[in-house]
């Protein structure tokens, strides 16, 4: 039995914080999409849960992105989800069209299948030790995880084609700037500000907050069928032979160590492909 991956605390009934960990620079991997979906459906069929707050006690990283060593052929073989959609898809979609509010308490990190976690909840507060990004187009690949969906209605299209195609480190004050995140706040505070937050909505009314919610995911949200060309482009780009040299010579650099090249992993990518 792998090991759990998402720790919950049930604040009160309506209120529930949420810790990811998951090795040294918390990656996703098969096992992440298997125990994400089933803790959706368990927020899902909460009655009374109104808040949801997703952080990760890692120093560094909130979620690092996929994991590059996962045997992606188990993530292949997966069946469809509730919504119809890949699990690895369903899971985001179903994440952001809870009938709760989610909150992500970003205080390191979050590139790559990271970045698709987060754009699928609700709200995104950072501190300035965040770093967001998308950095699969410098290991040849399309994003799977709906960022192209996503992006654009948040951030304009002009600043998603940034993001996505320069595969850059977004720093959290510029993703603050851009609407890739709600706002930067001191990382000496943002606990107690998302805590603070959260618990204002815990203490409104579940139908009258699900209701807003609802309506403005119609309003705002990407429709289902938006998401599953994306998954099937990175099923078909990522790991290609020509780019499996590159990829070893990043892990040889330390990616998906804490102290390695993963730290200003977008602009060692951009570095390293231009020096080739």
């Amino acid at each position: 039995m792998s090991a759990a991956q998402f720790d919950v605390s049930e604040v009160s009934p309506s209120y529930w914080r949420v810790t990811f960990g998951n090795g040294p620079v918390n990656l996703m991997d098969p096992d992440t999409v298997d125990q994400l979906g089933e803790l959706v459906g368990r927020i899902e069929n909460d009655p009374d849960l109104t808040v949801v707050v997703f952080r990760s006690e890692t120093p560094g990283y909130f979620m690092a992105h996929w994991d590059f060593l996962a045997d992606n052929s188990r993530v292949a073989a997966m069946q469809p989800g509730p919504t119809g959609l890949h699990p690895y898809l369903d899971n985001f979609v179903r994440l952001s069209r809870l009938p709760v509010a989610t909150i992500s308490e970003i205080r390191g990190r979050t590139r790559g299948a990271g970045s698709e976690f987060v754009l699928a909840t609700d709200i995104r507060f950072a501190s300035e030790q965040a770093v967001l990004g998308q950095f699969e187009v410098g290991v040849g690949a399309v994003p799977g995880g709906g960022p192209m969906a996503r992006l654009g209605r948040l951030v304009g299209r002009g600043r998603a084609l940034e993001i996505l195609l320069g595969g850059d480190d977004v720093p959290a004050e510029l993703a603050a700037a851009y609407g890739y995140v709600n706002r930067l706040v001191p990382d000496a505070d943002i606990e107690q500000f998302t805590d603070a937050f959260a618990r204002r909505i815990a203490a409104f009314d579940k139908v009258a907050v699900s209701g807003i919610k609802k309506l403005v995911d119609v309003a705002t949200l990407p429709a289902d069928e938006e998401f599953a060309p994306g998954l099937s482009a990175y099923f078909a780009t990522a790991g290609r032979p020509e780019h499996r040299p590159f990829v070893k010579l990043l892990l040889g650099k330390g990616l998906q160590q804490p102290d390695g090249i993963e730290t200003d992993l977008g602009t060692a990518i951009g570095q390293l492909r231009q020096d080739l």
